[in-house]
């Protein structure tokens, strides 16, 4: 038995909103949109590096307040980047975490926190 990668779906209100912050501050590109028609609610695919993220409109996807962490190998660099930004809405900082991980949280525009988190050394 094997298991494929995890696309997390995050609920999103505001398309505005969204592309602000998943797209100008902490540069995620879009990778594709989708609407069942005219009028109906975005769904999108958000992507940096091998990070993936669906963010949906729709309210029978997912709720608000998801909490996920996001492996990275450069967050003192990816902090100063988002610092440099001066984002009105977040100005993150990285905590010692008591396992040995570095984080840094971030809480998007609709109540969901994305983690960036070094890899713990074992």
């Amino acid at each position: 038995m094997s298991f494929g990668k995890t696309t997390p779906i995050l609920r999103l209100f505001d398309e505005a909103k969204a592309r602000e912050f998943y797209v100008d501050f902490l540069g995620f590109k879009v990778d594709w949109e989708h609407r069942f028609g005219e009028g109906m609610p975005l769904y999108m695919q958000v992507s940096k590096g091998g990070c993936i993220l669906h963010l949906s409109g729709h309210h029978g996807d997912c709720s608000p307040g998801a909490a996920m962490r996001i492996e990275t190998d450069g967050l003192e660099a990816f902090q100063q980047e988002l610092l440099a930004k001066h984002y009105k809405y977040a100005r993150p900082g990285i905590e010692d975490t008591p396992w040995g991980s570095r984080d840094m949280s971030i809480g998007d525009p609709f109540g969901n926190r994305l983690t960036f988190t070094n890899a713990i050394s074992t």
